[in-house]
């Protein structure tokens, strides 16, 4: 299969006259993707995206029901895109509309899940932060960036180029389907915890009412990995174009308070208060319409909701998939955790936690 896989990849780069580019492979994310960076022979670089269209459970069909998406599976319960190439070219094509950075796809074929892109540099905002340099402007960048995403009205699919793709809301059972990943991984992370079925009862009854909030506010272009490890400085580029954004292919129509979780409790590196408490200014600043207090209860709601789908997607990558490397992220999201479970609104989940994972287990 690795041989055919190889032999289709190298007609694709020749039909599109990168038969001799030179090929490096780059580092792998916990994603069914491999990339690649091209050095052609005419000079500079390029991306080249491989994702086998075989290698994940279907992607959600607009028509399916919530028994449809069960049996479909993970995918298409959680509205994630399969790795698909048409949801990557649509999205990044549509980004660019709005006058955002999404990397310009140079040729693709959907059917093979391979494409090749516009290479937007080694410009990390992780590594950048981490080599010194100061991270506001980056988050300042970051946050306008969001803002503009916010102002603007995704249609009900996403076309380019001869491809579609259904742009959808992260409804109710999608975000149902978030909060399920915790109680059924961490005890297998963590052999010490017990959440008997009573236990799982009062988790599913307290998050009801923050998923209905979720679903119903689901209103804006959601990145949904918007994080400092997918964003790119662009500093030659115009405000918030310096923001290069990758790995964007699971966008959905979210509520504005996830893309804002996803950057300011980043599991892979710290995010002061002090940041985040700027980074929430600036972003109440650009969008003034915005009742400051519901949206921070919300904000604080739909964090921990997110905190725990990560929590419990880790625990996943570690027991199934056998990546421990991942274990090293949980200290961090808890204590991330622990900054919106202090606010008063969430009193319940705060005592939920507190009775059934003990601060030993946090860890």
């Amino acid at each position: 299969m690795s041989s055919d896989r190889d032999a289709l990849k190298a007609e694709f780069l020749a039909r599109h006259g990168l038969a001799d580019a030179r090929r490096q492979p780059l580092a792998g994310d916990a994603s069914t993707r491999a990339y690649e960076r091209l050095y052609p022979a005419a000079g500079g670089s390029l991306i080249f995206m491989d994702q086998p269209p075989s290698a994940e459970t279907a992607p959600c069909d607009p028509a399916w029901g919530p028994a449809e998406r069960g049996a479909a599976g993970y995918n298409a319960l959680a509205r994630l895109a399969a790795g698909r190439v048409e949801a990557f070219v649509t999205v990044a094509a549509w980004l660019k509309a709005q006058g955002l950075s999404g990397p310009t796809v140079i040729a693709h074929d959907a059917g093979a899940g391979l494409a090749v892109l516009e290479d937007l540099g080694d410009g990390l905002f992780a590594n950048l932060i981490a080599d010194g340099q100061d991270e506001a402007p980056l988050y300042d960048a970051a946050i306008a960036a969001l803002a503009q995403l916010h102002a603007a009205s995704p249609p009900p699919v996403l076309e380019h180029e001869g491809l579609a793709w259904p742009f959808l809301d992260y409804d109710a059972v999608a975000l149902k389907t978030a909060g399920d990943l915790l109680p059924e991984w961490l005890p297998r992370l963590k052999p010490e915890l017990d959440f008997t079925p009573e236990a799982v009862a009062a988790w599913d009854a307290i998050w009801a009412p923050i998923i209905t909030r979720g679903a119903e506010g689901a209103s804006v272009f959601c990145h949904r990995d918007y994080h400092a490890e997918n964003l790119i400085w662009l500093p030659d580029r115009d405000g918030a174009a310096r923001v290069g954004m990758l790995d964007f292919q699971d966008a959905v129509r979210a509520h504005p308070a996830w893309d804002l979780s996803m950057l300011l409790h980043d599991a892979r590196r710290d995010v002061s208060p002090d940041r985040e408490a700027a980074a929430l200014d600036r972003y109440f600043a650009l969008r003034p319409d915005l009742d400051r207090q519901a949206f921070l209860a919300d904000y604080h709601a739909l964090g921990a909701l997110n905190i725990s789908r990560i929590l419990g997607i880790f625990a996943r990558l570690v027991t199934r998939d056998g990546k421990p490397r991942y274990a090293a992220f949980m200290p961090r999201l808890w204590g991330y955790l622990d900054l919106c479970l202090a606010n008063p609104s969430l009193a319940d989940l705060k005592a939920w936690f507190d009775a059934h994972v003990p601060a030993g287990s946090r860890a």
